[in-house]
């Protein structure tokens, strides 16, 4: 088995007494206090994380925004230089390849953070597919990213001196101390937030200077527990759970992420059929009448036994005090009915819903 890669913070983590997941081929930091400490600081106020596990790529060359549309699902014609866009990496039959977020620097560079264990093939498929004037260049070894998430997200990149004043998938070039960063207005908890993205060596000053700025309001360092159940309270999808080569952006309910009026993208005859003819089965949200709390894998069952899906992701909601999830099911599961999952051999009650389960606060101004 390969050993684990560290992310270039990794000394501040053991130093604050984090407990090590594996992420993707990465020794990430799950949590330092308690997920639901963690979970509540950022809703409440600001939380800091470690997410330079996520894949870093650039692509550069003449053309290479209309490059890059011909592959990806999203439409890049609908962002200019300077906004960040969702969009996915899908294969032929319309399976999900890798989920991400590509940034426009401009007609000739687009850069992707995909997820970290799917960065390198993404790059292979770009780099097979890519026209002699376009270079596609695998940055994950470069760059660390770091989350600055919560209501008062703002204050702390203010005390850093770092613009703040922008609106949702968009970035800024900054610097903190001197040490150059590009600052984005992005993230995966459904707060507000900023995701800053360092070179590897500047990681542990920045770090501390965050940590620095925000300790009037309470910052807590936060570990992927968190990330993890604020994401689910959103609906968030995660590659492996709600879209992998199984589970299309169709039946993830991302079909939004798809510019259907483009001429050509990867998948894309296959999705156009499948969103014509309608999916067996959808991801829908989960949420328990109960106690029971919902764990990927889970069968999902009607009244008479029968499997008609499967937990994708479930959790304890911190914020409702409850179990949620998501999970596919047979597609006549829409909101408003109800699903039995089974919990440790029983069958628990739960209602059908439409995420997100929280209200979200990533546009407010």
């Amino acid at each position: 088995m390969a050993e684990l890669l560290t992310s270039p913070l990794h000394d501040r983590h053991v130093a604050l007494g984090a407990k090590f997941a594996e992420f993707g081929g990465w020794s990430m930091p799950l949590q330092y206090s308690s997920i639901v400490a963690e979970h509540k600081a950022v809703r409440d106020g600001v939380g800091l994380f470690d997410v330079s596990h996520l894949g870093k790529a650039q692509v550069t060359g003449p053309g290479a925004k209309d490059f890059v549309n011909r592959c990806f699902t999203n439409d890049l014609a609908k962002i200019g230089p300077g906004q960040a866009q969702y969009t996915m990496c899908c294969n032929e039959a319309g399976g999900v390849v890798d989920d991400l977020i590509q940034y426009l620097r401009s007609d000739d560079d687009v850069f992707l953070i995909p997820n970290a264990a799917n960065n390198t093939e993404v790059v292979a498929l770009l780099t097979a597919a890519a026209p002699d004037r376009i270079t596609v260049t695998n940055q994950h070894g470069d760059h660390a990213v770091l989350a600055v998430q919560g209501p008062k997200s703002d204050e702390v990149l203010a005390k850093l001196g770092a613009e703040a004043d922008f609106d949702y998938m968009q970035f800024r070039e900054g610097s903190v101390d001197g040490r150059a960063l590009t600052v984005c207005r992005t993230g995966y908890t459904g707060e507000r937030g900023y995701e800053l993205v360092c070179r590897v060596e500047d990681a542990p000053a920045v770090w501390d200077a965050v940590m620095s700025a925000g300790e009037e309001y309470g910052i807590m360092a936060c570990g992927l527990g968190a990330r993890d159940t604020l994401r689910t309270e959103m609906g968030y999808a995660l590659h492996g759970h709600e879209l992998s080569l199984d589970i299309t952006p169709v039946m993830a309910l991302a079909a939004w992420a798809v510019g259907w009026d483009k001429d050509e993208f990867w998948g894309a005859d296959a999705l156009r059929a499948q969103r014509a003819e309608g999916p067996a089965r959808r991801i829908r949200g989960i949420r328990s009448t109960g106690r029971a709390i919902p764990r990927p894998g889970m069968d999902c069952v009607d009244g008479e036994g029968s499997v008609v899906g499967t937990v994708t992701s479930g959790t304890f909601s911190p914020t409702l005090g409850i179990g949620i999830g998501l999970a596919l099911l047979d597609d006549e599961y829409k909101p408003g009915t109800e699903v039995g999952v089974v919990v440790r051999k029983s069958t628990e009650t739960f209602d059908v819903v439409k995420p997100p389960f929280v209200e979200t606060q990533v546009r407010e101004s």
